[in-house]
């Protein structure tokens, strides 16, 4: 038995340390390439409603969004809800233009897909959603999503009401 034991302790090989850089340089191009930069500018405060039943978006690219808030800058724009399309304030009335142009930019194939994602604040009243909806009728939008933060019970979504 003694013929196939030994006495000296292994030891433990060296780790090959020569690829290791090229580990770090794909890595670090693969999150340069799949990183999207938010460039877009909030000009209107938004604190999302909270709901039970949420789904994710699957295609972002086919979704464009509308937020609606108290404007940050109350001293310019008053402390009225606002609609912000994009990098401007705007008015209801311009939404249709505006979705009718996102809709143009994509792929025609791609077009029945369309989604409008309506971020509103939990404070703004539903008159001003319904306009909005009303003006998103007009330019065939009708696939529309609000946005909401997930609510960890039922119990919390009744809470915070």
């Amino acid at each position: 038995m003694s013929k196939f034991s030994s006495k000296k302790p292994k030891e433990i090989p060296a780790v090959n340390t020569a690829s290791l850089p090229d580990i770090v340089f794909m890595l670090l191009f693969f999150f340069m390439v799949t990183t999207t930069m938010r460039d877009l500018e909030m000009l209107v405060g938004v604190l999302k409603p909270k709901a039970t039943e949420i789904q994710k978006i699957e295609r972002k690219d086919l979704t464009t969004y509308i937020y609606v808030g108290t404007p940050n800058n109350t001293e310019s724009y008053g402390s009225e809800p606002r609609v912000q399309l994009d990098d401007q304030l705007g008015l209801v009335s311009d939404v249709q233009a505006f979705v009718i142009l996102k809709r143009e930019e994509i792929n025609e194939k791609e077009r029945p897909k369309f989604m409008v994602s309506i971020k509103a604040d939990v404070n703004v009243k539903m008159g001003l959603i319904s306009d909005i909806k009303q003006e998103l009728r007009k330019a065939q939008a009708l696939k529309v999503m609000y946005s909401s933060s997930p609510a960890s019970s039922a119990e919390d979504l009744y809470r915070s009401m």
